[in-house]
């Protein structure tokens, strides 16, 4: 009933921190069921647990294979399964090697790795069965490196083994479902990258298409499902690749795909489709991702609503009649919605950490260096960047684990060489906060109560978690760096005119100026297009002051900051406005313009709700590079307060 495959990988995977059990979270015990396991309590829990089964006094006995079969059967009943697992022999007494037998008649593996058991006979009949329910989840070993080869299996081993063949016969739920999930699931036979790839097509349809109508997708991938059956069959012959072996993942419509047209949100690009992906992209890829989608952005990443031509207004999943934030509101809202496992979104001003923070999601804007722009249609290259947009900092962490590194093509990402760890993964600390020294930096904190008050819960949260706060860290010269204009004003015509020009010769418009004359653009964005169209030439003082001047003031006010009070991070909140309804103008205070002025690194993270249940995301910045601590710090807030919520709207 299964594949089976020699190759030496770990049984259970060598994911180490993307790995988590099986079951889902396991039901409170009552009093009664107090003294079991939390596996064994949950059983008694069932209702189709034998009554009578376990008593304190009867979980040691053995039973026979008779007993052990009918169990089994009366969870994939209760599964709503027809499975019927049948007994071997009349009166045997159960071994644990004959469990596995017994359960192998009916559960599948993609993959079974490398036998790590050192008392199973390896040219045995057992090994194989062994190894399949072991990589299923559903038997474990007495010890790191011993079955229990020839140990009878007891009640109460029986019974939890019950409990997890119920829960292995659910059907995989994807909503909310992190990397981890969705590798154990695909490790354990669960679940294949095809049938992911159907539960989110079927998501888009139900809640991005009709329900709700979200719109947040522009175009799917219509060679989604052929890639996932590809990664599948390879995952059976050679096992995963690594953590995104079958992710599917939505990616922001600005990011080149040489199979999928790329717009930018503009109707003047529906059928643009770029020589080759972009640098994140093809990273993805080779990591065994799966781009199943491109995401609504607000057209050109020109602000916060996420309107455009191509893909019109995106709604937010918590309010729809709300704004999803922007520029990367697509990804934003397709991955709150879960239609998508993780996603991609870029950043200039807050195009990452806006939407992160109104869909109560976690979002990685990168030092600018850390990874490549190249393939990424641009706004302003001084401020531009793209990252990770997800449910989890873990998840974020492995999106991140994969994009980074050095591009030829993008000469800042030289500056990475010798910064990039082993993985983000590894500073996952659920006690990170303990002894870090966070600044609080109310400045920018704006005047909106609401998000005051969720603001003022972080803060003690973070204290209770062990933190140091130093309040109410002031920023030098922070109205002088106010001062200064916009680089996408000045930078965006000449860099979107080079981006054309890689296109081809058979691209749709040459210049910004063909784009503007075709009127194929959101009225929008239309007085935008058209001063930015206006300048002449990067060749001016007061462009060279921004770019000199403003990057430099900031950033030695970052780093004063954080030398002056011995801080690993600063934090504020990520928009210090409410969202606003669709229609209206959104703006978000200053505290966005740290990272985007200094090129320095922010992780968004899920602060809370107002009390009209709408998200509020918070900012850590930190140093050059400085992901490992803003990841670890994030990752042990999250698990400190877990405010991330899934949207009502789409269950």
């Amino acid at each position: 009933m299964r594949k089976i495959w020699t190759q030496t990988l770990s049984l259970l995977l060598a994911f180490t921190l993307m790995l988590v059990p099986l079951a889902a979270p396991v039901q409170a015990a009552s009093p009664a069921s107090a003294p079991y396991s939390p596996e064994l309590a949950a059983f008694l829990e069932q209702d189709w647990a034998p009554e009578g089964y376990i008593t304190p006094a009867n979980g040691h006995e053995t039973l026979r294979q008779s007993e052990f079969a009918e169990l089994l059967n009366d969870a994939a009943d209760a599964a709503g399964t027809d499975l019927r697992f049948l007994t071997l022999s009349d009166q045997d007494t159960v071994k644990r090697e004959t469990a596995a037998a017994i359960l192998d008649q009916a559960v599948d593996v993609p993959y079974i790795g490398r036998n790590v058991f050192t008392d199973i006979p390896q040219s045995g009949p057992d090994a194989s069965s062994i190894g399949t329910v072991v990589t299923s989840g559903l038997m474990k070993g007495v010890s790191g490196h011993r079955f229990g080869y020839g140990k009878p299996l007891s009640r109460s081993e029986a019974a939890v083994v019950a409990y997890r063949l119920y829960l292995y016969l659910q059907p995989f739920n994807p909503v909310e479902a992190t990397i981890a999930d969705i590798q154990t699931a695909m490790t354990a036979g669960r679940l294949t990258a095809e049938q992911l790839v159907e539960l989110y097509l079927d998501r888009i349809e139900r809640y991005d298409k009709q329900g709700p109508k979200l719109n947040s997708i522009i175009r799917i991938n219509d060679k989604a499902l052929e890639i996932a059956r590809a990664l599948d069959e390879e995952r059976a012959k050679t096992g995963p690749r690594g953590p995104l072996h079958g992710i599917p993942v939505i990616v922001k419509d600005n990011f080149d795909t040489a199979d999928i047209p790329t717009t930018g949100g503009s109707l003047a690009l529906k059928d643009s489709i770029p020589p080759d992906d972009a640098f994140q992209v093809k990273k993805l890829k080779e990591a065994g991702a799966i781009i199943l989608a491109k995401a609504n952005l607000h057209e050109f990443a020109f602000g916060y609503t996420t309107v455009s031509s191509a893909g019109g207004q995106t709604l937010n999943p918590y309010d729809p009649t709300r704004i999803p934030g922007g520029s990367s509101g697509g990804t934003g809202a397709a991955v709150a919605a879960s239609l998508g496992a993780v996603g991609m979104g870029t950043d200039t001003g807050g195009s990452i950490r806006v939407p992160a923070s109104f869909n109560s999601l976690v979002g990685i804007r990168p030092t600018i260096g850390l990874s490549s722009r190249d393939g990424i249609m641009p706004l302003a290259l001084t401020q531009d960047t793209g990252g990770p947009i997800a449910r989890t900092v873990a998840d974020a962490a492995a999106i991140l684990d994969a994009t980074v590194g050095y591009d030829p093509q993008d000469v800042t990402t030289a500056a990475s060489v010798g910064m990039v760890p082993d993985s983000y993964l590894d500073v996952l600390d659920p006690n990170g906060l303990e002894g870090a020294r966070i600044g609080v930096l109310r400045e920018v904190f704006g005047t909106n109560a609401d998000i005051q008050n969720v603001m003022e819960k972080a803060i003690r949260d973070m204290e209770a978690a062990g933190a140091t706060i130093v309040d109410n860290v002031t920023i030098p010269n922070f109205k002088e760096i106010n001062s200064y204009g916009s680089l996408s004003a000045w930078e965006f015509k000449f860099q979107f005119n080079d981006y054309l020009e890689s296109l081809g010769e058979d691209r749709p418009y040459k210049t910004l100026d063909d784009i503007l004359a075709s009127g194929l653009f959101d009225p929008s964005v239309a007085k935008q297009l058209k001063e930015r169209n206006d300048r002449e030439s990067l060749d001016d003082e007061t462009y060279k002051d921004i770019v000199l001047y403003r990057t430099r003031l900031a950033q030695q006010a970052v780093l004063k900051m954080m030398a002056d009070h011995r801080l690993d991070a600063l934090i504020f909140p990520t928009s210090a406005n409410p969202i606003v309804k669709i229609g209206e103008e959104q703006t978000i205070g200053d505290g966005f313009k740290l990272s985007s002025f200094t090129g320095y690194p922010t992780v968004t993270v899920p602060a809370g709700f107002t009390p009209d249940r709408m998200p509020v995301g918070m900012d850590f910045i930190g140093r050059p590079f400085s992901e490992p601590t803003l990841i670890k710090l994030a990752y042990a807030f999250e698990q400190k307060t877990h405010h991330r919520r899934a949207p009502e709207l789409t269950p």
